[in-house]
Parts: structure tokens; C-alpha cells; sequence
């Protein structure tokens, strides 16, 4: 367990050193600012809590699903939701649904106890992943029911390597692991775990309401036209190297190209070798005129799904890095949907 906690002094030491250049780290040291007394004067002593943890964008979306619900069925409880990434917090720190929303505090012996003497869950939620060892290890040692839900196992995970064994240990604190599949039950079995429901992803509840939710987007509408529509989301540069290829080879269509991150270089790039011309939606207004101009970057976020609903195609970026993203809200609206070479941790929709 040593080198676990200094592993994560080392990654602490990291993210302050690049600081001063990465915005991204920057966010990440300045959000944990405070963050126990900003706690302890938010969270009042008698509030029942149920703690849920996501590490981005993404898993927020899957647990959002069961915020909606927890909000619903049980009133009596206030919810607190932590992020560990700023892509995510940043984005939904002003979310509605829950209580009160925070970064997780990096997980060290004595950030976990203060953590959870600030928050006193009656109940944790682990969306998909994020075993943080410390934090469950005295979740376990309170007695705090604990879960994850929407989470996938797979073969060649730390659990199952033969030094995994304090990782199979923090699997101990969860009360009842939710699954995505048959395939994660079965090798959580091989551990000695029953404790396992197969209970799918929440990603496709959550994709079905934005399909039903999807509304007009004015912008779109006018760049669009009566023309064809390929809408490329969450891209990466290597796949906006392809992409610039494909919109100069393709004058008749129009590109919607969303990156994963606002880098302005590589939106200069796309503006500067697309052909056709090219236009950010954040400087777009009612009086823009789009004409022949045949590609729109999507330089903000939480309209890409109601996007979708206007495309003739669909790219979901992230396959020539670690995995491509999530292939769902493009698929909801019944697009044909094109990636990289590198999705076999990705698991497929039942519709493919």
C-alpha cells in the first residue's frame, strides 16, 4: 500500500509542476483549494447524504440516469456529487440536480477521513471505475453502504493480475457491484465475489432521453441547409488529420467537428486547411450568413447530442489514442457511425 500513497504524492507533485503552463492542471490544484472547509460550511451536520462519485463528463452522464431517480424517489436525502477530472467538474459545476458538487480530494490516508467526516455518506455510489484505495478501504471501515454501478471487467484488468491483490481487497467494499455485462460477473466470480447483478449501462438510459430532449438548434439549422451532414464528435488531431482530408474531398457535404478539447491551435488548424471555409459556433449570430462555407466547429459543449439529430453520418473520435469515445448518442438517433482502429474496450450497443 506504500507505494500506492506515493504514487499519488509523486502524481500530486506533477500536476503542481506543470501547473503554471497547463490550464487543465491548473483547475485541477486550484478546485481542491479549501475544499474540506468549503465542505464542512456547505454540508450541515443532520443533512442525510448520498455520495456519488464520477470521474468525468462521461461517467457523469452515466450516473446521471440515477440522480434523476434518487431525486425523485427519495426526497429525504441531499446528493453530493464529486468530480475527479476538470473536464468534468468545470462543465457541470452548476448542475441543478444534485446538492452540492466538489472535487474529490486526492486519496490519501487522511484526505479519505476527512473527506468522509465532511460528507457523512449514508450512502456511496462509484460510477463505472475510480477505485480510489484509501477512500474505500474507510468507507469500509465505517460501515457506509457502498456501490458501483455501470462498471465492466475485463480479463487483463489489475484484479486479476497476480499483484492485484489490495485492488481485489477494495473490491470488499462494495455492498453490490452493478455490471454491465455477463463477462464481468463471470470473472468477478472467479474471485469469490456473489455479490454481482447484471444490470447493463445507464449510458442507454441516458442517451434514449437526450434522443427524446434533442430540440432545434438555430445555428444548425441554418449551416445545414437542405445539405448532407457529417458531424464528427469528441476528435482528437490525429482524427482531424483524416477529417481535413474527407471535408476537402467532399464539397457537397457539410462537417460538424466537435474536438474532445478546446485546443486553439488545432481549431486554427481545421479553420485554416478546410477549403470550403470554415466558422466556430461561438462567433456565430443570427446575422452570420453561412452560404457555401462547409465546415462549423463545435468550440463549446452540451449540444453535441441534439447535433447529432441533423446528421446523414456520424465519426466518434478517440481511436487512434487509448479507445474511442461514446459511440451512443451518436447511434441513438440510428446514424451510421465511423471510428479509429482502437475501440476493443468499447462495448458495443446491441443495435450494432
Amino acid at each position: 500500500m506504500w507505494f500506492y500513497n506515493f504514487g499519488l504524492i509523486l502524481y500530486v507533485w506533477a500536476i503542481r509542476l506543470v501547473a503554471p503552463r497547463h490550464p487543465k492542471a491548473r483547475l485541477w490544484i486550484e478546485g481542491r483549494k479549501d475544499l474540506f472547509r468549503r465542505m464542512r460550511e456547505a454540508i450541515a451536520p443532520t443533512d442525510r447524504i448520498i455520495w456519488i462519485h464520477v470521474a468525468s463528463l462521461g461517467e457523469f452522464e452515466q450516473g446521471r440516469p440515477i440522480i434523476e431517480q434518487l431525486r425523485k424517489t427519495h426526497p429525504e436525502y441531499k446528493i453530493l456529487l464529486t468530480f475527479f477530472s476538470p473536464s468534468g467538474y468545470e462543465i457541470r459545476k452548476n448542475y441543478k440536480g444534485v446538492n452540492y458538487i466538489f472535487y474529490l480530494p486526492i486519496d490519501t490516508p487522511g484526505n479519505a477521513r476527512r473527506f468522509l467526516d465532511a460528507a457523512h455518506p449514508e450512502i456511496a455510489i462509484f460510477v463505472k471505475y475510480e477505485y480510489w484505495l484509501n477512500l474505500l478501504r474507510e468507507l469500509r471501515r465505517r460501515k457506509i453502504r457502498t456501490y458501483v454501478v455501470s462498471a465492466i471487467f475485463r480479463r487483463n484488468s489489475v484484479f486479476f493480475r497476480p499483484y492485484g491483490g489490495m485492488w481485489r481487497q477494495a473490491l470488499e467494499s462494495f455492498d453490490v457491484m452493478f455490471v454491465q455485462n455477463e463477462e464481468s460477473k463471470k470473472l468477478l466470480a472467479t474471485l469469490g465475489f456473489d455479490n454481482v447483478l447484471v444490470a447493463g449501462d445507464t449510458r442507454f438510459d441516458r442517451v434514449a432521453e437526450i434522443a427524446r430532449a434533442a430540440r432545434r438548434i438555430d445555428v444548425i439549422d441554418r449551416f445545414k441547409g437542405d445539405n448532407r451532414l457529417f458531424v464528427a464528435g469528441s476528435t482528437w488531431e490525429p482524427d482531424e488529420e483524416l477529417l481535413i482530408r474527407l471535408i476537402n474531398d467532399n464539397p457537397d457535404v457539410k462537417f460538424v467537428v466537435a474536438p474532445h478539447e478546446m485546443d486553439e491551435s488545432r481549431i486554427a488548424r481545421l479553420m485554416a486547411e478546410t477549403k470550403g471555409g470554415a466558422l466556430r459556433y461561438t462567433q456565430c449570430t443570427p446575422r452570420t450568413t453561412y452560404g457555401s462555407r462547409q465546415l462549423l466547429i463545435l468550440d463549446t459543449v452540451g449540444i453535441l447530442a441534439s447535433v447529432y439529430g441533423y446528421a446523414t453520418w456520424s465519426y466518434i473520435g478517440g481511436g487512434f489514442g487509448v479507445g474511442i469515445h461514446n459511440t451512443l448518442e451518436a447511434a441513438t438517433f440510428g446514424l451510421p457511425v465511423a471510428f479509429g482502429p482502437n475501440y476493443e474496450n468499447s462495448r458495443r450497443p446491441a443495435i450494432w
